[in-house]
């Protein structure tokens, strides 16, 4: 127990799943004993959930949003990783620093210039999440190729590669692992997003619609319902990509700290 509280210490993993389910059962009671009704009660919320699967349709809603998340970020990860791997050339420097720059642009003004550009509002929503994922995941994949050491690069040179063939091993193929997380960490963002572009485009549904709705008329129990729901998927998200990493890439945790 003591190594708990030791910094940089590896506990056993039972004392560790001890400690993470002590904790989730520490909140659990603070939600059931809170004294301000801020909050709704656990119950209140079970029967919501429950109201919104059978009635309002949650499963098909979460579903709807979540094949246009993955499009999204599809999309927006080729878009970023051409943008960024462009940088190996001088000339495209300029484009990939914009685009970084891009994401202190609020979404209020752009949604109105897109809907006047394209047909539909899937379209409109879709170009709205790629932009938002875009200009992310540039920055942090850019952030990631200027890490490259000048010795990674001087390796690859004396093995007698070329400029291009060493950018692509060093680069494209030596950092696919570092993608993966910037990829991970920018899904988050869809998220973010997808309520706030669903409750403006309303044709598709989708969980956002929903999670409207209720905020709409206050039915709280609702909204903390819908909230847990996309906190578990983004959290089974996240696990996916960590698992993905650790079979994918093994050997992207050799050098971490233990």
């Amino acid at each position: 127990m003591k190594n708990l509280f030791i910094p940089n210490a590896q506990p056993r993993q039972p004392v560790f799943l001890t400690m993470v389910a002590c904790q989730a059962l520490v909140l659990l009671v603070l939600w059931l004993l809170y004294p301000l009704k801020l909050f709704p009660t656990l119950g209140e919320v079970l029967t919501a959930f429950q109201d919104l699967v059978r009635t309002q349709g949650l499963i098909q809603e979460l579903w709807a949003s979540l094949a246009t998340a993955i499009q999204a970020v599809g999309i927006a990860t080729v878009l970023a990783l051409f943008i960024s791997y462009l940088t190996a050339l001088p000339f495209f420097r300029p484009l990939a620093y914009a685009a970084t720059k891009l994401r202190y642009l609020t979404l209020t003004g752009l949604t109105f210039f897109m809907a006047l550009m394209l047909s539909s509002g899937h379209q409109v929503k879709l170009s709205v999440l790629v932009f938002g994922a875009t200009v992310y995941f540039v920055t942090g994949m850019t952030s990631v190729i200027l890490t490259t050491t000048q010795e990674e690069m001087d390796h690859a040179r004396t093995l007698g590669m070329s400029e291009w063939r060493s950018f692509f091993e060093v680069i494209v193929l030596g950092k696919l692992d570092d993608m993966l997380e910037v990829v991970r960490q920018n899904f988050a963002i869809i998220w973010t997003m997808i309520t706030l572009v669903e409750t403006l485009y309303q044709s598709e549904g989708g969980i956002g619609l929903l999670l409207y709705k209720q905020n709409r008329y206050l039915h709280l129990a609702g909204v903390v319902s819908i909230q847990l729901v996309i906190l578990a998927v983004g959290a089974l998200q996240d696990y996916l990509f960590v698992l993905l990493r650790r079979v994918f890439f093994p050997y992207s945790e050799l050098t971490t700290a233990r």
